[in-house]
């Protein structure tokens, strides 16, 4: 029981201190891996991503996003991390396959497919979107996305996303040479 009483002495709060039993003098450096890589763009911004399962939009994180270019290869990548605590909630390359589009009822956000998002382990593919401030500052992201496009095309070789169509376009010629020659057979099985 408390003593409620404001006449009675009061126990008197000791002023104690403790000296650190170890003292750390070494700082340690923390490698985020972004050390080799120059930043192109960087831009305030909210990334949401699309889940399938419930049919709705799920917030990833409040950030700055960042177009990163490797020093060494020239690959570019798309980070993004969270405000205070820095969790990545946007890391992939950025393919020539990659479409930004124009969020419907918004001309301030993007919204673009990510084949492998490595931003978890493991990576996934996502539906992501972006939301800036105002049109000015999305309009000004999806022109360095697209030039980040074009130097990472180049850089493969090309433009990776007209390959595939080539190899249909090649599959489809032999199934009509195919298709040929059994009409050409069921004609001369016709004729005799």
């Amino acid at each position: 029981m408390e003593n409620t009483d404001p006449l009675a002495p009061r126990e008197e709060e000791a002023d104690v201190h403790f000296e650190p039993v170890i003292k750390l003098t070494e700082q340690v450096d923390t490698k985020t891996l972004e050390e080799d890589e120059a930043v192109l763009f960087k831009m305030r911004a909210k990334l949401f991503r699309f889940d399938a399962d419930s049919s709705e939009w799920k917030e990833r994180g409040t950030g700055d996003v960042r177009l990163l270019a490797h020093k060494e290869t020239k690959k570019i990548r798309l980070v993004m991390r969270r405000d205070k605590t820095l969790k990545v909630c946007a890391n992939h390359a950025i393919t020539a396959e990659m479409r930004l589009q124009p969020n419907i009822g918004s001309d301030r956000s993007w919204v673009w497919k990510v084949a492998a998002d490595y931003s978890e382990s493991p990576p996934t593919s996502e539906t992501l979107a972006i939301r800036f401030a105002n049109a000015d500052n999305a309009s000004d992201f999806k022109k360095e996305f697209e030039s980040a496009q074009k130097s990472n095309a180049a850089l493969s070789g090309g433009a990776p996303a007209a390959e595939p169509k080539e190899e249909k376009s090649e599959e489809e010629k032999e199934e009509a040479k195919d298709e040929k020659k059994e009409e050409e057979k069921k004609e001369e099985v016709k004729k005799d």
